[in-house]
């Protein structure tokens, strides 16, 4: 999938759910994502079917023959679309403000040492990141 397809892909709760399923396992038969949704959600098997027509639809997976099977895969990873909904988050409820999003999630949850330090790591790999750029500019 191209990235600016993907920057225009949003998935629902229950697309993510199937997609977590292809993201886990993929290639992966109909029967074998109906039976796997079953268990993990109830779903019917006409539910998943619909979500994998849907998610075909949006361009968020594909098809391979196998065996003579139709198997269905994920054309877009996890991270890509973790951070488009990520995006849309941050531009949506926070106006694009990276701050404002990390303030209101250390106000509701508390962070562990180890996260806290991860944080640390990662503000002193993008301010190096920024003043490398600085000074190629």
């Amino acid at each position: 999938m191209e990235k600016n397809q993907v920057k225009k892909l949003t998935l629902t709760e229950a697309e993510w759910q199937i997609m977590e399923c292809l993201w886990e396992s993929a290639p992966l038969t109909g029967r074998e994502v109906t039976e796997r949704m079953e268990k993990r959600t109830g779903w019917s098997r006409s539910t998943s079917l619909t979500m994998l027509r849907r998610l075909g639809e949006k361009g968020a997976i594909g098809e391979a023959e196998g065996d003579g099977k139709k198997a269905f895969l994920p054309l877009i990873s996890r991270d890509d679309a973790a951070l488009r909904e990520t995006e849309d988050l941050l531009s949506r409820a926070y106006h694009g403000s990276v701050s404002l999003l990390l303030s209101a999630f250390t106000k509701k949850q508390r962070l562990s040492r180890e996260e806290i330090d991860e944080m640390y790591a990662l503000l002193a790999e993008l301010e190096n990141k920024n003043e490398e750029e600085t000074e190629n500019a």
